[in-house]
Formats: structure tokens, C-alpha cells, sequence
């Protein structure tokens, strides 16, 4: 590993490598939280492969001209574009398809176009270059066409973020603005495609897929900020660039395929370990809330049992249906927080009695809530209060209690608890 890392930091084409990944992956990550929130990253994919016919088109003109592959590759996105925005908005064929129906399209006359392209003496346009990228033959004319693209995107997402952030979360609100939609989203296209050519020679048309997705997918879970998704997406993109790089020069791999991996990597981590989204967090958090549901419900029979001089063990088993073991620990939880006492009798203390009307007054104002703000009757409403008097927040039933003119019974007739 650290004969690979001293490649990667003196050889000169390891360092070319190791720019163009590291641009990749930054503007990559940067411009696809923006197509994943706005549910574009089919039509990433469709640029991505649409662009091969207007690579042939560029080898006839121009020859093996970097500049001339972006030029034609560019406008084959924007005619990609403009034909599927086309298609969607005029032709009764849903988005998905028509997205599908021009890409493969186009991507089959680019493979044809290539075919007839090699058939010629001396010519040789081998297709895996373009689907897979040449990373370690990057020269320096695309260093300096992935720098101007990169520092192109990084302008424009901080010049028109405040255009691109009304159009992905409240369209609506964005038109009556008089912000023109459609023309943000061809300039999203424009730069989307600026992207895809310039990242093409690094990780290659498929790969630059992933690189668009999964970095801002990952970002996703770990935030709801823009900004902050934004960083990160950024963040990770050039991680699985760095990393990809180094892995691929160790073990003798292609470059592009291995990036894609480490993103992935990133992203099943986040499924996993995201502190607001992930899964062991989540499963984490339901038990605790499941907990919390079985101690609140336990104390609420307590109290309920206890208001008519019959609170046992025994009678509480029955009302609640819990085996053995789950109410005797629910009884020594309560017992250690000062809730119960637990001999010479079980009964409960002046805590737990305050805090058993606060979930009472919880139940009793949300039913109140339903029927009297939602017009639902009073047979309806006992199960969905049952379900949300663990959730609601003392400021929640402040707010409720206020805006229901600090009512004194609820639609049973049943007086709700002041706030103690």
C-alpha cells in the first residue's frame, strides 16, 4: 500500500489519474443531489448514453480531439433532452418510457456509428473506453476541460442555488415568482451534460451514473439541509474517488468500476448506520418507542385500576394482556423512576399519578381535537388517540389545548386533566 500511495503522489500519470477522479467525483456529487431530489436520475442515466452518437459525430469532424468529443457530445445531450422533454409533454407515453425509448436510441446509433467508424483503415474507437473510462490515460488537455467544468459547476450552483432550490422543492411558489421552470431545468441539463462529457474519459458512460446517484443518495440519508447535502454528497464523492484510485493501482483494476464500489460502500453504510435514517438507528428507536408505549400503557391501567380501589398485579395482567415477565419488568422500571411502589402493595405515587393525567389529558385533548377540528365522531376516535398520546409533545398539546379554547371535557363527557 505504501509503494501504491507513492505512485499515486510522484508519478506523473498517477497524479493526472488522481485530479481527474478527485473533479469527477466532487462535481458529480454536487450536480446529482440536484437530479436525485428532482427525480431525474433516469434522465443522468439517458445522457449518459445518448452523448455516444455525438462522439462519432465529433471523431468525423474533428478527429481524437478532446475538445471536439465534448463539443459533440454536448449537443447530443441537449438533442436528448429536448426530445424527451418533448415526448413527455406531448405525446401520451409515460416519463419513464419515453426517457427509455430515446436513450436506448440513441445509445444503439452511437454503437452503429462506432462499428462503421472502426471498418475504416487505421481507425480504432474502442467502445469499453467510452463505457468504462481510461482513467490512467487521462492527458493533460482533459485535466484542464475537467477544471473548467468543475469550477463551471461550482459558479453556477452558487450563483442560481436560490433558483434551483425554489424549482426542486416548491415549483409552484417558484412560477408565481416568475421563475421560468423549464428554462432552469434545460440549464440543468446544459451543465448535467457538461458533467457526463467531461467525467466521460475519467469513469466512462455507465459509471458516471453512479457517480451521479450514489454519492447524493448517501447525503440524502445523512441530512435534510441542502446545504449540508450539498458538503457531503460533495464529500463523498471525492472520497470514492481518492479511494477508488488507490485500490485500483493496488490491485491492478480499473479505476472507474472500483469508485463506483467505494460509493456504494458509502451508501450502504449510511442505509445502515445514518443516525436519522438508518437502519439500526431506526430499529434502535422503535424499540425504544415500543418500550416507552408498553411503560405509558401500563401506568395508565395502573392509574384507571387504582381509581377504583382494584389495582393488583393480578387485575393489571388482565386489562393490559402482558405475560409475566414483560409487566414485572415494566413494574421495576416504573418502581426505580419513583412511579409505583411495589410493597407492601402495588400502588402508585403522587409522580406517577401526575404523570399518568398527563397521558390521560393527552388522550382526552387529541379526541377532543379530532372531533371538533377534524369532524370525525366520537365511536371513531379512541384508537387514534390511544396511538398518538405517546407521541404528542407537552408545547403539541399546549398548542392543541389553545387552539381548542382550553376545553374541560372531552366528546365522551369525560373531564380532561389540567396541566399540572
Amino acid at each position: 500500500m505504501l509503494e501504491t500511495l507513492q505512485t499515486l503522489f510522484t508519478e506523473e500519470w498517477a497524479i493526472r489519474a488522481l485530479i481527474a477522479s478527485t473533479m469527477v467525483g466532487v462535481t458529480c456529487g454536487l450536480l446529482g443531489s440536484f437530479i436525485v431530489l428532482r427525480n431525474m436520475a433516469l434522465i443522468g442515466d439517458a445522457l449518459a448514453h445518448a452523448i455516444l452518437p455525438g462522439v462519432v459525430v465529433a471523431f468525423s469532424i474533428f478527429g481524437m480531439s478532446t475538445v471536439g468529443f465534448f463539443i459533440g457530445s454536448v449537443a447530443a445531450g441537449l438533442i436528448t433532452a429536448i426530445i424527451i422533454t418533448w415526448i413527455q409533454g406531448n405525446v401520451n407515453t409515460k416519463n419513464d418510457a419515453a426517457i427509455g425509448i430515446v436513450f436506448t436510441t440513441m445509445f444503439a446509433i452511437g454503437v452503429i456509428g462506432i462499428s462503421a467508424a472502426n471498418r475504416r483503415p487505421g481507425v480504432h474507437l474502442d467502445l469499453k473506453d467510452f463505457l468504462f473510462g481510461t482513467t490512467l490515460g487521462i492527458s493533460n488537455e482533459d485535466i484542464y476541460l475537467l477544471l473548467g467544468i468543475g469550477v463551471y459547476v461550482i459558479i453556477s450552483v452558487v450563483v442560481f442555488y436560490r433558483y434551483l432550490f425554489a424549482t426542486t422543492f416548491q415549483p409552484v411558489i417558484a412560477k408565481t415568482m416568475g421563475i421560468s421552470i423549464r428554462m432552469i431545468h434545460y440549464f440543468l441539463m446544459l451543465i448535467l451534460s457538461f458533467v457526463i462529457v467531461a467525467s466521460l474519459k475519467a469513469v466512462g458512460i455507465i459509471l458516471v451514473v453512479a457517480m451521479l446517484i450514489t454519492p447524493a443518495s448517501t447525503a440524502l440519508l445523512l441530512s435534510n439541509k441542502l446545504e449540508k447535502v450539498l458538503i457531503i454528497s460533495s464529500l463523498i464523492g471525492f472520497l470514492s474517488a481518492v479511494i477508488g484510485m488507490i485500490l485500483a493501482i493496488q490491485y491492478d483494476t480499473t479505476p472507474g468500476p472500483m469508485m463506483a464500489v467505494i460509493a456504494a460502500f458509502f451508501y450502504i453504510l449510511a442505509v445502515f448506520f445514518s443516525p436519522m435514517k438508518g437502519l439500526v438507528f431506526k430499529t434502535i428507536r422503535n424499540r425504544n418507542l415500543r418500550n416507552k408505549i408498553y411503560l405509558e400503557d401500563t401506568l395508565k391501567q395502573a392509574f384507571r385500576l387504582q381509581q377504583k380501589e382494584e389495582l393488583s398485579f393480578k387485575n393489571l395482567q388482565e386489562q393490559l394482556g402482558y405475560n409475566t415477565n414483560l409487566l414485572k419488568n415494566n413494574l421495576s422500571k416504573m418502581a426505580k423512576q419513583n412511579i409505583v411502589q411495589l410493597s407492601p402493595e402495588l400502588v402508585l405515587t403522587q409522580t406517577g399519578q401526575d404523570q399518568a393525567n398527563k397521558l390521560v389529558r393527552a388522550h382526552r385533548l387529541w379526541e377532543t381535537y379530532l372531533v371538533n377540528e377534524m369532524g370525525l365522531s366520537a365511536e371513531q376516535i379512541h384508537e387514534d388517540a390511544e396511538k398518538y398520546e405517546h407521541l404528542l409533545t407537552e408545547d403539541m398539546l399546549d398548542e392543541v389545548d389553545a387552539k381548542l379554547g382550553f376545553p374541560k371535557e372531552d366528546p365522551h363527557g369525560s373531564p380532561i386533566p389540567p396541566k399540572g
